[in-house]
């Protein structure tokens, strides 16, 4: 299957923001989970066998998906 650059936006605005800071992840959650976001569509819409040069495996975005959920908004 022919990779498509699907998230790339993303992936490229999340490197900015890392390279901006230092690498201080911390500093980019927003576009960490802009990218991760992307690609948790991607994969639904492709279901699971779609490929993107700018997404990590689907079971990776799955599980990181898993593992931080959105804050709730108590406002």
């Amino acid at each position: 299957m022919t990779k498509i650059n699907t998230c790339q936006t993303e992936a490229c605005d999340l490197q900015s923001c890392l390279n901006r800071n230092t690498y201080a992840p911390e500093k980019c959650e927003k576009n960490l989970r802009s990218l991760y976001e992307c690609c948790q569509r991607f994969y639904k819409l492709t279901e699971g066998r779609g490929e993107s040069t700018s997404c990590p495996l689907p079971n990776v975005v799955q599980r990181w998906m898993r593992d931080h959920p959105k804050e709730k908004d108590w406002q």
